[in-house]
């Protein structure tokens, strides 16, 4: 097996197994440390899908932002927050995990169609694009491209982006606040 095959094969199984462990622990602190190790994870699998840019940004916005935010307001956060966050159900499946067992069952058999489909055929888009010649290459300099259009064409969304870590920032400030005693 080449180092490629174990290194891809490695992180989509953290990923996984962290994922399915975040979603069943009872413990806030452990969660938010697992909900770290899967977006490192996914921050590798974005690298293996020749997507850097949203790698680095995995990992500057997610892991260096909004998860560090998260930390800081469990960490000053009052104590009758943590006991309505860790309160939970005993049943495996109740109500909203059923919805998500629907949801994700779905997904898996869209993603199993989508894979059984594209390698007997190749879509026609992809074929199109690689008949042109506009397939993106690995030595291509995708982040300076991404960078003129983050500037020009796409600064919108990218304004859009800072407002919502802006407002994750105020959230993580208005959850780590005491309370005034009246």
């Amino acid at each position: 097996m080449m180092i490629e095959s174990f290194l891809f094969y490695a992180f989509a199984g953290v990923a996984i197994l962290s994922a399915l462990l975040l979603v069943h622990i009872r413990n806030t602190a452990r969660a938010l440390f697992l909900l770290f190790v899967v977006l490192f994870a996914m921050a590798g699998l974005y690298l293996f899908a020749l997507a850097d840019f949203i790698a680095i940004t995995q990992i500057l916005i997610y892991v260096g932002g909004v998860l560090i935010l998260l930390i800081f307001a469990f960490m000053l956060s009052n104590k009758e927050l943590l006991a309505d966050l860790q309160s939970t159900s005993g049943r495996f499946i109740s109500l909203p995990n059923w919805q998500a067992l629907v949801l994700v069952i779905a997904f898996l058999s869209l993603m199993v169609y989508s894979y059984l489909s594209w390698s007997q055929q190749m879509p026609q888009w992809i074929a199109q694009s690689e008949a042109k010649g506009k397939m993106i290459l690995p030595t291509d300099n995708n982040i300076k491209v991404l960078g003129f259009k983050f500037m020009t064409q796409y600064v919108l969304p990218f304004e859009i982006i800072s407002v919502f870590l802006m407002m994750t920032l105020i959230g993580a400030a208005h959850l780590s606040r005491k309370e005034s005693n009246k």
